[in-house]
């Protein structure tokens, strides 16, 4: 599938107000190869779903075109319906016909010389056998997620759209289903693209993860090119949920509320640095660090406050305010520290972070102290 200078807004009516944005999607290049699982990933109201609507042909776009299997499927002068276009959807609230049960609902979508031994090898590999007389409303909600899902590969599509497949289950069932997700995909010959609001799953299942913001593809890349190579300050700050915080230049050291940076390798200097704001100013410095970039320490006269803690199993998740900032960080279990206590925060000395708008690496040097 390929989607070439893809551009797509809704009239005024039901245009997305909340962004301001004139275009939903802007300038969209994309290909998905064979075989292949691409993850969307973006926060609320990015262009998501609209991308896969159409894709699908739900919707028309303004400018570019789709292309499924060699073939243009939506462009200036060509469309191809929905049911004409080869692709199997997965919709976020299953959307099951309620008054057909399994078996008819996995068979609703095959054509009159399409074997029905198909959907029954699909009911077994995805956990249903034995539940084909069963109407949605007996079935629980990962089940009806697994029906949802065999009713699309069903037909034998090249290409399967997932929005959202898991939001609505609980959290055992949704990483069982996610980690089995690729292996259905590829036992049934299909490439995926899934829609996902959350960096852990898309990072955690895709081959590559295309990350959106205000209808503009900032980067696509596999996971680990995106977390050690994000393109932007905004994809490491989503992708990473990394700290963003301002920076500024002194001759050879980049400076930060939490310390001092030294460039690994040359930084451009501002005459050198990427196109300005269109208004004749530099882009301002931004240095993205990751969670897992801080030391903290308890210290009644410490300059941060722990406001928010949360128990992830294997180490602490805490969010603390410094000054103007509010920072999250990952610490090992043995740093338990409460809500409400003072602490002391310094970086990591072998903790890489990022300069933006350069991309350029940066590694803290040692003793520099927080100005918070």
């Amino acid at each position: 599938m390929e989607l070439r200078n893809l551009w797509h807004r809704y009239p005024r009516a039901v245009s997305h107000v909340a962004t301001g944005a004139e275009w939903t999607l802007s300038a969209v290049d994309f290909q998905l190869n064979p075989g292949e699982l691409v993850g969307l990933l973006g926060p609320s109201g990015c262009g998501k779903s609209t991308l896969l609507r159409l894709i699908a042909g739900f919707e028309r776009p303004s400018r570019g075109s789709v292309w499924i299997d060699g073939r243009e499927v939506a462009g200036p002068r060509r469309w191809i319906e929905p049911e004409r276009r080869g692709v199997g959807m997965v919709f976020q609230d299953y959307a099951l016909f309620p008054h057909l049960d399994a078996w008819r609902n996995t068979c609703f979508g095959l054509r009159p010389h399409q074997e029905r031994g198909r959907a029954a090898w699909l009911l077994e590999l995805l956990g249903l056998k034995g539940l084909e007389q069963r109407y949605p409303h007996e079935l629980s909600g990962g089940q009806r997620q697994r029906l949802a899902l065999a009713r699309a590969l069903a037909p034998g599509p090249a290409l399967v759209l997932l929005d959202e497949p898991f939001s609505n289950l609980d959290v055992e069932v949704r990483t069982r289903l996610r980690g089995e997700l690729p292996g259905v995909l590829g036992q049934c010959g299909a490439s995926g693209l899934i829609v996902t609001h959350d960096p852990e799953e898309a990072l955690a299942i895709c081959d590559r993860v295309a990350v959106l913001r205000a209808g503009v593809l900032h980067q696509c890349a596999s996971p680990r090119e995106l977390v050690e190579h994000p393109a932007s300050a905004f994809v490491g700050r989503f992708a990473l949920q990394g700290n963003l915080l301002p920076a500024w230049r002194e001759r050879d050291r980049i400076h930060t509320a939490v310390g001092v940076f030294a460039p690994q390798g040359e930084v451009p200097r501002p005459q050198d640095a990427r196109p300005d704001t269109g208004r004749g100013e530099p882009l301002a410095l931004e240095v993205l660090i990751r969670p897992s970039g801080f030391d903290l320490a308890a210290d009644p006269a410490g300059e941060v406050q722990v406001v928010g803690r949360e128990f992830l199993g294997r180490e602490w998740f805490y969010q603390v305010e410094a000054g103007p900032l509010r920072l999250r960080l990952r610490l090992p279990l043995e740093q338990e520290l409460e809500r409400g206590q003072r602490c002391r925060l310094s970086l990591k000395p072998d903790q890489w972070a990022l300069l933006f708008p350069e991309g350029v690496s940066l590694l803290p040097i040692p003793g520099s102290v927080p100005m918070l």
